[in-house]
């Protein structure tokens, strides 16, 4: 069976072809700049194909990318694939579920509403994923389509962990509630982390997704119990460019001394705070480190800032979960940085974490990082988001 993993965005549209008799990707992309001047990037594995990187591709709409992507896996000379027709079926990543969705299912006209139904919950998100959908129904219109949500595997939370303390009407009567994100990967690691520990049955794992937008999770035997996000993606810890939690007070301050209107202010918080708002210097934590070497007192801060604040968030989700056998760190900072983790889990001794300096100097992969006198197990695991998306298409459409 093989399975067209897609990712769309608002201007993007990643994609993976994965055949799940090895679960070996066949081929994977990017299209970049829909709408605009389209950018097309073509990733074929097999021997003897060769890589296109951003090639100039008219893509109007999400439709035309996705021909696009489907020309270039059944080109007679590139591609890899004889016909679209080996395409079993489409998985789709769709960011915001709601109380709707607890699981993936195969899209039909409800899901299609219930996703639409979701869009106020995921403005930035969800109409893109929803454009994916749609284009992929559009061009393979007897190819079944799968929704894979990344606030599903967060809704096992219990009611003390998602309610928040407004007036409960909110939450009665506009599902207002913490959901939280990257679901799909904190589901992938923490069942890889599970299986490592080798004790699925009584296991206690903190997942920290560290990358551009980042987010913890709690897990216990498996089910989510707590995670960092909340009604939307700029709750926790401080992030690129993203604020996570603050007190709301200051925005009204804020709005009070500048004249801000809440769309001005909300795009401080998403675009202009994080590490780039403390340090002054990037989002990306490889230009903060530099400058932090340098002398930079603000870079040096907003590293401080943010590894306080993930430990902080650690040592929270170990007392929910009354103890923790296992964190695990992930995505582009989590897996790449070894310097990240050790200063994280250096504010943990206390928890009985410590970090063994020769394993822990990696990237991606996985691996133990933690010591063997360690008395809670540290890993670097890899995420495969696509993989998981894969995985649940392969199982809904045989059922």
């Amino acid at each position: 069976m093989k399975i067209l993993v897609i990712n769309a965005g608002s201007s993007s549209l990643k994609y993976q072809l994965v055949d799940m008799d090895n679960e070996s990707v066949m081929a994977s992309g990017i299209c970049e700049r829909i709408g605009i001047d389209g950018l097309f990037t073509y990733k074929p594995q097999l021997e003897g194909k060769t890589v296109v990187k951003d090639l100039a591709v008219s893509m109007p709409t999400h439709s035309e990318a996705i021909q696009t992507v489907l020309a270039a896996l059944v080109d007679k000379d590139n591609g890899v694939i004889a016909s679209m027709d080996e395409i079993d079926a489409c998985g789709h990543r769709v960011l915001h579920g709601g109380m709707e969705f607890t699981e993936s299912c195969i899209v039909n006209d409800d899901v299609i509403a219930a996703i639409k139904k979701c869009i106020p919950l995921g403005p930035l998100h969800n109409p893109a994923n929803l454009t994916g959908i749609q284009a992929c129904q559009a061009v393979m219109p007897k190819t079944p389509q799968v929704a894979v949500f990344d606030t599903a595997f967060h809704m096992t939370m219990p009611a003390e962990a998602y309610i928040y303390a407004i007036p409960y009407e909110y939450y009665e009567k506009d599902q207002v509630r913490r959901y939280g994100f990257h679901g799909t990967s904190h589901r992938y690691i923490s069942a890889r982390a599970i299986d490592l520990l080798g004790n699925p049955e009584h296991s206690k794992v903190i997942c920290c997704h560290l990358g551009n937008g980042a987010s913890l999770s709690a897990v216990v035997d498996g089910k989510c119990v707590d995670t960092s996000m909340g009604l939307g993606p700029l709750a926790g810890f401080p992030m690129g460019t993203r604020s996570g939690d603050i007190d709301a007070t200051i925005m009204e301050y804020l709005m009070g001394i500048y004249g801000y209107d809440i769309k001005e202010m909300m795009n401080i918080l998403n675009k202009k705070s994080g590490v780039l708002g403390v340090s002054g210097v990037s989002s990306d934590f490889r230009d903060i480190e530099n400058a932090a070497k340098e002398g930079n007192e603000r870079a040096q801060l907003a590293l401080k800032k943010y590894f306080y604040e993930v430990s902080k968030y650690i040592g929270a989700y170990a007392a929910a979960m009354g103890g923790v056998d296992a964190i695990v760190f992930t995505a582009g900072l989590g897996e790449n940085s070894p310097a990240t983790r050790e200063a994280i889990c250096a504010n943990l001794g206390f928890m009985g974490v410590e970090i063994c300096s020769e394993r822990n100097n990696i990237r991606g992969g996985e691996h133990l990082i933690s010591s063997d006198n360690s008395k809670v197990k540290a890993f670097v695991i890899a995420t495969n988001e696509e993989l998981m998306i894969a995985r649940d298409t392969k199982e809904l459409v045989t059922k």
